[in-house]
């Protein structure tokens, strides 16, 4: 027999309610021997029952508690939810009670991870769970929900029955043709074979795009110091976060802040001011600026256009080629000391006039980024989106191993030899539903969820 789980599945602090669940056979059987309902009442299934948590006569907390039978249930095992009142205290000390009782202590994402094995949720959809959970934005939200509802899923298992349509074919010329007789076509190994690739390839690009969505836009401001990054940050999250002075070099440090703009998080990088100092703490922040440049899915390049445009500056903009970057020539409110032309960047490359200190042309900025991302190449509408860093790579393998198949069907390789990496390519995308994944796999997908889900 399984053991009957429970754990704290609200977060702990100050709040209105707290809730302890439990799951297993003996979930009912426990909370019987601490629950005393405030009216004789019979047990009902799925209905909320007011009473007191009690322990020899000790009332502990006032409650409202949910049996609910299994298989309905989030786990499909027996079910019972506990709402206290919220805090630390009160939680604490009904789960220490439920487990003096006969429950044991559930693991991280142990209760999901019971969903998937007892059949309820397929792995993409109980690590869309963890997804939904740590959604920064509504399409953060909104996409992890589909992946919930089954979208990768179903796509998965549609490829997979292609492969499995393969492997039959391939299985059947093999066993069955006897010495003389006909051959079967093998053009279904290659219409079929390229099908499969163009739908892995499809998902793998949505990848890209599901990145975004899932991890936000790493957004870097960069410039010299004192152009104005730290009130430009202020200006975007709507908070005095930074610290603004007109001495240069205040800002020795990374400060990262997210927002929500038009539904992407953009995880914004104020950074130390890029030049030459032989101060020993300014420049290992210098150097940490770097690093966070290389890493960016978009570099926000301040220029002060009131003064000299200098060797400094054309550092920075070296620092800019071949990355996605958004020109900003601050203090637009001043008298110009240089027009954008004398840059030197490609025509397309987007150059913004504003005034930080008064405020103007910041909802350009906000415009600008979001159309990089959402009308651009990067995001774009899609059926499915591949949001998770594991199925990503998954998905790449099982690109590599369908192309070893039409190859070598190319090269006239025997079709019995095919058959290997047919096979493995079905393997491969069974481990993103579950179908064909490793235990210690699965240990580390759910340890990174929290305890209580």
């Amino acid at each position: 027999m399984e053991k009957t789980i429970a754990a704290i599945s609200t977060a702990t602090g100050e709040a209105g309610i707290g809730i302890v669940r439990m799951s297993g056979e003996k979930a009912f059987e426990i909370a019987d021997k601490v629950f005393k309902p405030a009216n004789s009442t019979e047990f009902h299934n799925r209905k909320m029952t007011y009473g007191h948590i009690e322990e020899e006569g000790q009332l502990i907390d006032e409650v409202l508690i949910s049996y609910m039978k299994g298989p309905k249930t989030y786990t499909t095992e027996d079910m019972v939810e506990i709402y206290t009142h919220g805090g630390i205290i009160s939680v604490r000390k009904v789960l220490a009670l439920l487990l003096k009782k006969g429950a044991d202590t559930a693991g991280p994402g142990e209760f999901t991870k019971r969903a998937f094995l007892n059949g309820r949720l397929d792995l993409s959809q109980a690590e869309a769970v963890i997804d939904m959970i740590q959604a920064k934005t509504e399409k953060a939200y909104d996409a992890s929900l589909e992946q919930l509802e089954g979208s990768l899923q179903k796509e998965i298992y549609t490829i997979r029955q292609k492969l499995l349509d393969i492997l039959a074919h391939i299985e059947y010329s093999i066993n069955f043709l006897e010495d003389g007789q006909e051959e079967l076509e093998d053009t279904i190994i290659e219409e079929k074979g390229r099908e499969i690739l163009e739908d892995l390839e499809r998902l793998y690009l949505s990848s890209n795009q599901g990145k975004i969505v899932r991890e936000g836009i790493q957004t870097t401001i960069v410039g010299k110091p004192n152009v104005g990054k730290s009130s430009l940050l202020n200006a975007l999250i709507r908070e005095n976060k930074a610290i603004v002075t007109d001495i240069p070099g205040t800002t020795r440090d990374v400060i990262e802040e997210y927002i929500d703009l038009g539904g992407f998080a953009l995880k914004i990088v104020d950074t130390a001011g890029i030049r030459e100092t032989e101060d020993v703490v300014e420049s290992l922040g210098v150097n940490k600026s770097l690093e966070f440049i290389e890493r960016a899915d978009l570099v926000i390049a301040l220029f002060d256009a009131s003064r000299v445009l200098d060797q400094e500056d054309r550092q920075i903009l070296e620092l800019l080629k071949n990355r996605k970057s958004i020109i900003v020539l601050n203090k637009s409110d001043l008298e110009k000391k240089w027009e954008k032309e004398e840059l030197g960047l490609p025509e397309d490359t987007p150059i913004l006039e504003l005034s930080v200190l008064k405020g103007e042309g910041i909802g350009d900025l906000e415009d600008k980024i979001l159309s990089l991302f959402y009308e651009g190449e990067v995001v774009q509408k899609s059926d499915v989106l591949v949001t998770n860093v594991r199925h990503r790579d998954l998905i790449g393998k099982a690109i590599e191993s369908m192309e070893r198949v039409l190859n070598d069907y190319t090269m006239g390789i025997p079709i019995d030899c095919l058959e290997v990496d047919v096979k493995s390519t079905w393997e491969i995308l069974g481990e993103i539903t579950g179908e064909t994944i490793e235990d210690d796999v699965l240990d580390k997908i759910f340890k990174e969820f929290c305890v209580g889900k």
